[in-house]
């Protein structure tokens, strides 16, 4: 448990596992792990959600933002609608902060910026998104790059992300555009890249939500919250800028 007016924590889970890493009678934040969809899925084929599993013991539990499935990270869950509400609001005004940590196939033109690109969803590739500058809605994120190496698939670059707007898809979209397509991204990595080029390089997304920080639904207080990323391939490639992060 955290303080609600001095919420700073940070833990590691082991792939797979749903860390809790706040909770009160308003509230429940968690890591997802990769490959677990954040609410329940359309299809009985799917991996069982995260709402899904922990209803049983936490009760009333609705998603208050989404992660991708392949996303990792911090996940708010309200355990009421008032909770619910608030927070929603909280999002719509931008009263809610978050970082990713990212690690993407080579280098971006500067150290840090911002891309501006709208986004629409593509027709022929659903679930994806497309830069699109008629039809497309206003999309805005912001990357600071905080490390580079060099191993057998290339140029890996570690990223720090913002998403200014809450686009779904928006980083993994933006970012292919500029041509450094997130690291495991199958559906936005259009470079078709030989099993010697990704030994050592997870094929799983690397993308995880590390960082946020939103007001609290009663009392208001500011509540930060961090986690680690797993400690697994390619963020081992990055093991101490990633501590020297956190």
């Amino acid at each position: 448990m955290v303080d609600p007016c001095n919420g700073n924590s940070s833990g590691r889970t082991l792939p797979n596992t749903i860390g809790i890493l706040f909770a009160d009678e308003h509230l429940v934040v968690v890591d997802k792990p990769a490959g677990i969809p954040s609410v329940p899925a359309r299809s009985l084929n799917d991996p069982s959600s995260v709402i899904t599993q922990l209803t049983s013991e936490w009760g009333f539990l609705e998603a208050v933002h989404r992660l991708d499935r392949d996303t990792s990270g911090l996940l708010i869950l309200a355990r009421n609608l008032q909770s619910r509400t608030f927070l929603g609001k909280a999002f719509e005004s931008r009263a809610v902060h978050k970082r990713y940590l990212s690690v993407v196939h080579g280098s971006l033109p500067d150290t840090e910026g911002v891309v501006h690109l709208p986004l629409a969803d593509d027709p022929y590739r659903p679930p994806r998104k497309r830069i699109d500058p008629i039809l497309g809605r206003r999309a805005a994120s912001r990357w600071r790059q905080i490390a580079q190496k060099t191993t057998v698939a290339g140029l890996l670059s570690l990223l720090e992300l913002e998403p200014i707007t809450g686009r779904s898809h928006q980083l993994r979209a933006h970012l292919a555009w500029l041509g450094t397509p997130i690291v495991g991204d199958r559906l936005y990595d259009n470079t078709t890249r030989t099993s010697t080029e990704l030994k050592g390089v997870a094929t799983r997304l690397a993308l995880h939500a590390a960082w946020i920080s939103f007001p609290h639904p009663a009392n208001h207080c500011r509540i930060e919250l961090s986690c680690q990323v797993a400690a697994i391939d390619p963020w081992t490639t990055f093991s101490a800028a990633v501590r020297d992060w956190n």
